[in-house]
């Protein structure tokens, strides 16, 4: 046991120091050339020669090697740290925390620790587990936009963003290829209502892009028909494919989920994060997520996660002062004005109004343009107008009542059987009561 104790554990560099100290004191070579050697000084060659005639060979090894360091922090801050995260943890608050995320929640208790720290102490009291790095697919990273505004990433996560507690949501977000600043937005539906409104309010607050980079879902582009022919009609394209053409905004389609990851990144650290913060605030309904998402969320993304542009200035475009932006951000579709100037929409009859007829307009294929606010316009000639909608009236029923079918009046089969015997044994009891006669007096 003595002999163990007397171990003495050297890194290389120490041992290699020692080497050329020895070599120095058998007189192999001169302290200047040792000090030359061992980088360091010979007035700091005769001061290790001085301690290690005092200690022996433990004078190359760092006084400080085997305690604790003066900077640690207390114990008691560690026990305190370690039982509310076990508090938490219990109460199904930080079950799911990891290191980063917990050290922000303790600072936020008065108890600064860096991730690293914490995340040993999580590790020796069995509160974590790291979890073992899986090999994925590499892609290649695609250089940043130079500007804000050239491109922008818009894309929908599906997820239970709620854990229970309210409806399905959907999170919607654009998020800018250059900075990785994100505008995003909680819908119920995943439609092209709510994609349509959601490029209202970016365009609103910023301007026209100059190109998005989405998906190959079918709300951007339509599944192509019969394109091995020549004569293939020309792919019509969806509502908001229209829409970014009118908009004169470039649509990129990803072919791969890992080409938009900037976006798909964002979503995974809203999984993570906006998960546990709408669980902290017990948030239950889509305004409560979106008021959560608006002051906190996002202000924290955007300050914490951004970076600057390659290239200063804005690439947005002001949009277009003759364009009206409820009119282009609206489903149209092609519809035929009756005789009566009206049209059809969702099994309604809409009305123009007098004052805006026009000649030519009977009989014509015009566009109907819903918006976002329910409200119904018709193009004509460069104009928007509105359409009213007509009183359902209830129309007079000439059809006769019903009358049942002849199979349904006719009997079963059993009935018409049990008919047919019963008339054939009148006919034969019929025959029985005819007295015999002759044939010539039978037949006149």
């Amino acid at each position: 046991m003595a002999e163990r104790q007397e171990e003495l554990w050297m890194s290389r560099k120490d041992r290699e120091r020692l080497k050329v100290l020895h070599e120095v004191r058998k007189r192999h070579i001169t302290q200047v050339q040792a000090g030359k050697e061992l980088a360091i000084s010979p007035r700091w060659v005769r001061e290790l020669l001085r301690r290690m005639k005092a200690r022996g060979d433990r004078a190359v090894v760092h006084g400080l090697r085997g305690k604790g360091s003066n900077r640690r922090l207390p114990k008691a801050m560690k026990a305190r740290a370690l039982k509310l995260f076990r508090e938490q943890k219990q109460a199904r608050q930080w079950h799911d925390y990891g290191p980063t995320l917990a050290a922000e929640e303790l600072a936020e208790h008065g108890l600064k620790v860096g991730k690293e720290t914490l995340r040993k102490w999580l590790l020796q009291a069995g509160l974590w587990k790291a979890r073992r790095a899986r090999m994925e697919r590499v892609h290649l990273w695609r250089r940043r936009r130079a500007r804000w505004g050239e491109l922008l990433q818009w894309d929908t996560s599906t997820h239970d963003w709620l854990e229970g507690r309210g409806p399905r949501l959907y999170l919607i977000a654009l998020l800018d290829d250059a900075t990785s600043q994100a505008t995003a937005r909680f819908v119920e539906h995943d439609s092209t209502e709510e994609n349509l409104g959601m490029l209202g309010r970016y365009v609103q607050a910023y301007g026209r892009p100059l190109a998005v980079y989405t998906d190959k879902a079918s709300l951007f582009q339509t599944a192509p028909k019969a394109v091995h022919h020549r004569q293939a009609p020309e792919q019509q394209p969806t509502q908001i494919g229209r829409v970014l053409r009118e908009l004169d905004i470039e649509w990129i389609a990803a072919h791969s989920p890992q080409a938009k990851g900037r976006v798909e990144r964002f979503f995974g650290t809203a999984q993570d994060r906006l998960v546990k913060g709408l669980r902290k605030v017990q948030a239950c309904n889509r305004e409560q997520a979106n008021r959560y998402l608006d002051q906190v969320y996002l202000p924290l993304w955007n300050r914490r996660f951004t970076c600057a542009a390659e290239q200063a200035g804005d690439a947005h475009r002001a949009l277009d002062p003759s364009r009206e932006l409820a009119s282009v951000l609206s489903q149209v579709e092609l519809r035929s004005v009756a005789q009566d100037y009206t049209v059809r929409w969702d099994g309604a009859t809409y009305q123009i109004r007098r004052a805006d007829i026009g000649g030519g307009m009977r009989g014509q294929q015009l566009a109907i343009e819903q918006r976002l606010d329910q409200t119904l316009w018709v193009r004509w000639k460069q104009r928007r107008l509105p359409l009213d909608r007509c009183a359902a009236e209830k129309k007079p029923n000439y059809r006769a009542p019903w009358t049942p079918p002849r199979a349904a009046q006719k009997p079963a089969a059993a009935e018409r059987l049990r008919r047919r015997q019963q008339a054939r044994t009148r006919y034969n009891e019929a025959c029985k009561r005819v007295q015999a006669r002759p044939l010539w007096q039978a037949l006149s």
